[in-house]
This record gives structure tokens, sequence and C-alpha cells, in this order.
């Protein structure tokens, strides 16, 4: 079906036009670029071997009081002629290899609800940084994330912290489908607030992804380089200013 429609694909913005003719190879030249992604083609066409998975955001009475989680929610409004619903699906999509895309829409029917949140998950693709932030473990591979990071939205805080390799994903179950697709193996995770709220428990881990890019982190060479550096400027800043001191005493003597 995407290949059909990768087929049929007409482009109708200056970035997809350039992405058909070649002149855009890879996705790390739009994100490099700052430009906005506008036609889920796009993504089709520089990372085509992406996953969907939908989060369970809906829920319906069980038996003996529990709640059976659903892939949508319905929501109702009164009307004069009657009750008008609305269904709702949220999905995450990602190439289990750094990029992740999270989408939730509206429609009549539960098909048109989730083919529209996957279209919205594909304009909304983010990198995700990863590496091996853990002193556990060091290894230098991208099997978790370089350092920690927090992420909110609405009452739901969540807090991901790199582990060691062989941990697994220490999260719950809609936060270890995020996780899975943004290609992370071991992490700790930690959550607070109305987690239930599971729309803003998958938002709040795609606000910690967001935060980690902006964030800048350095090798472990890099950094040691930069403390030689900083120790020696301060050094040399001693030296100077006792040598000064001594000019100004010889002189006033």
């Amino acid at each position: 079906m995407i290949k059909m429609a990768m087929e049929n694909w007409k482009p109708k913005t200056e970035l997809g036009k350039r992405v058909m003719e070649g002149s855009v190879a890879s996705i790390d030249m739009i994100f490099s670029s700052g430009k906005k992604i506008k036609e889920s083609e796009i993504v089709d066409r520089l990372l085509p071997n992406m996953q969907s998975e939908v989060i369970l955001i809906g829920g319906s009475p069980g038996k003996g009081g529990g709640i059976k989680r659903t892939p949508t929610r319905r929501t109702a409004r009164m009307h004069r002629s009657g009750r008008r619903f609305r269904i709702s699906a949220m999905v995450v999509i990602g190439n289990g290899d750094g990029y992740i895309g999270v989408g939730k829409a509206q429609a009549l029917e539960h098909r048109d609800a989730i083919e529209k949140a996957t279209h919205e998950a594909k304009l909304n693709v983010i990198p995700v940084k990863r590496g091996c932030g853990s002193w556990e473990c060091a290894c230098g591979t991208s099997h978790s994330i370089p350092a920690e990071a927090r992420g909110k939205s609405g009452s739901v805080t969540v807090v991901l912290k790199p582990a060691p390799r062989g941990l697994g994903l220490a999260a719950a179950d809609e936060g270890k489908k995020v996780l899975q697709l943004a290609g992370i193996r071991d992490i700790w995770s930690k959550s607070y607030g109305n987690t239930r709220a599971r729309i803003n428990y998958v938002l709040a881990i795609l606000s910690a992804f967001k935060k980690l890019n902006a964030m800048k982190v350095h090798a472990a060479g890099e950094k040691e380089q930069e403390e030689e550096n900083e120790s020696e400027t301060g050094k040399n800043g001693t030296k100077e200013a006792a040598e000064a001191g001594t000019k100004e005493a010889s002189e006033a003597e």
C-alpha cells in the first residue's frame, strides 16, 4: 500500500520536490536545516522501514469493575438530534534505530482515526539521541541514552536514566512500545503524577527525548581534554597573577 502511494506521489512542497529529485538523500539533512516536514511521503521515502504501534488510550468497563484497555477512545457530546460520537487514537512510529514519531487524531470511525494518527506521527518524526551514559557499563554503544533526561506533559513527569547493557526496559508497557521503536534496549525510568493518563505519559517520554536532543553530550576523551585545558588555563592564570604581584612589589620598593 505504501509502495503504491509512493508511486502516485506528487510532492506539493519545496522539500518534497527536493526529496523526490534526490537532492535530499537523508532525513538528517532535513533536521539539520530546521525545515518542517509537511508531507508524510517524505518519511516513507527516507525511512522506509518504519513500524507502528497503537497506544491503548481507551477503556471499556469489564467484569468486576475493572477496565479493559482498548486502542481507541470514544467520546460523546450531546446534540439536539442525540449523541454524537468521536473516536480518538494515538499511534507511535519508529524504525528501531534512533527515529520516532507520535501522532494523535480523531475521526468518526476506528480505522480512520488510526490512519490519521499514523499520518500525524510521520509529520512529527524526531531523532533520538542514544548512547551509553551508565557508569556501570561505559561500553560506548548506542543501547541506552547518554545522560539523564526529564520530560513533562500535563501532570505526568517522566525521568529517563541510562542503564547498563542487559538490564532491559524498566518502564510501563506503553512506555516500552515507545522506547523499543526508538531503538533503546536498556533504560531506567521513573514516573510521577497521574500516570494512568497514557496520552500524557507517552508525551512526557517524547518531551524527555526532545530535551535529550537539546543537550550537548561530549565523548569521554573530549571531556578529559576539556578538563585538562581548563586546569592548564587555571595554572597559567595563577602563574601570571603571581608574576604581576612580584613585579608590583619590586616597583614599590
